[in-house]
């Protein structure tokens, strides 16, 4: 656990306390050790119940091997390249285990100056009783505190590495988990997903589509817990590669959230799918898909269900075009045009001539000279129900 610490090493050389001295410190490091862990307690609130109980105890023992190792280094009899304390390769693991259990290296830094101002207070005092002389108690000083520095140092280096390391691990969970809500896994497998990821599951999430681009400044507006995915999106009817968009999912915007999160998104390029409870987000990526076929711009598929409908089977579609409006082959391409735009707003309004008339802005004498045509086209087929849905999905845009 201990190892050779570079600078401290190089000036415990000069240092040389004879062993009376150092005898005479080694009878107080409990008393001190108790002092140390007191005083972090006491003043790093970060370790105020982490040192409680047992853990306090091992803490002081920790702390009371660590002092011993360095007064032994101190001496005059101590080997050339002696161990130093807990050494840095143990302060980099104490780092590193810092930032697991979620406390910031601050904190860390902290206890390290609280105990090293507590430790130097107390073996200076016994090393004055000692005999101890002024310039060698300035060099023992400049031992503790660049001991302390390197003890810092390694601690934050090994905190920095341990937060990268779960930040790149939480970065990978969180796709691994966007993958399979946008593929629709299994209930057990996106709950282990989402507790890897360390994501608390919301009520129900909202899929969106938005330009690429825009991901980054879209995200910044939504809720902290949105998941996005910006390469290869998976999912019906995408094909894995380059693709221009990404996909948001939105925690909780259902309901009176919905409409907060339509003027987030400005009514700029995007496909704003329904809210479904968490596990089934796949059905809300599902119909911005669809919806993202309808037009360019902004698409609100809520607000967009018949046109979903209308155009879920695009075939199925032509084929009915084909067959319901076949009458109007008998014309020419622009009376067909006129005609099949009359026919829709009459059977929209229900036949009321003038607000049919009001509607195409023409004339309602206009109105009636068309629906004569159109009725010519038609004749009985306009009175039966299933032949007039038929003209009417024909005629849905």
């Amino acid at each position: 656990m201990t190892e050779p610490t570079g600078r401290t090493a190089e000036r415990a050389v000069d240092l040389a306390l004879d062993e009376a001295t150092v005898d005479a410190l080694r009878v107080h490091l409990p008393r001190v050790a108790r002092i140390v862990v007191a005083e972090v307690m006491e003043q790093v609130p970060a370790y105020d119940v982490p040192f409680q109980g047992r853990m306090g105890r091992i803490i002081e023992k920790a702390v009371q091997v660590s002092l011993e190792s360095f007064v032994s280094l101190a001496s005059s009899s101590a080997p050339q390249g002696a161990p130093v304390g807990v050494g840095v390769t143990a302060a980099s693991e104490l780092g590193q285990a810092e930032a697991r259990n979620g406390r910031p290296v601050e904190a860390l830094l902290s206890a390290y100056r609280v105990g090293a101002g507590a430790a130097w207070r107390e073996l200076s005092v016994e090393a004055i009783h000692a005999g101890v002389d002024a310039p060698t108690l300035g060099r023992f000083a400049e031992l503790v505190f660049t001991y302390i520095d390197e003890l810092s140092a390694a601690s934050v280096a090994g905190h920095n590495q341990q937060t990268s390391s779960a930040e790149r691990e939480r970065i990978v969970n969180l796709d691994r988990l966007t993958r399979g809500l946008l593929t629709g896994q299994g209930a057990s497998e996106l709950e282990a997903a989402a507790a890897a990821a360390g994501w608390t599951p919301p009520r129900s999430l909202t899929a969106v589509l938005v330009p690429r681009e825009r991901v980054v400044s879209t995200v910044g507006l939504l809720d902290p817990r949105t998941l996005t995915l910006a390469e290869d999106l998976p999912g019906p009817d995408v094909e894995p590669g380059p693709t221009d968009d990404a996909v948001l999912l939105v925690p909780d915007s259902g309901g009176r959230s919905r409409r907060r999160l339509v003027e987030l998104l400005g009514e700029r390029e995007a496909v704003l799918g329904p809210a479904r409870p968490w596990l089934l987000a796949h059905e809300s990526y599902a119909r911005t898909v669809r919806g993202r076929a309808l037009r360019a711009g902004f698409v609100d598929t809520d607000a967009a269900l018949p046109e979903l409908v209308l155009h879920g089977d695009p075939a199925a579609l032509a084929d009915l075009r084909d067959a319901a409006l076949a009458p109007f082959a008998e014309v020419g391409e622009g009376a067909a045009e006129r005609l099949a735009e009359t026919l829709r707003a009459w059977l929209l309004l229900q036949g009321r001539r003038e607000l049919v008339a009001e509607s195409l802005h023409v004339h309602p004498q206009t109105v009636r000279y068309r629906m004569n045509q159109v009725r010519d086209l038609f004749g009985d087929r306009l009175n039966d129900p299933d032949e007039v849905l038929a003209i009417l999905l024909a005629l849905g845009r």
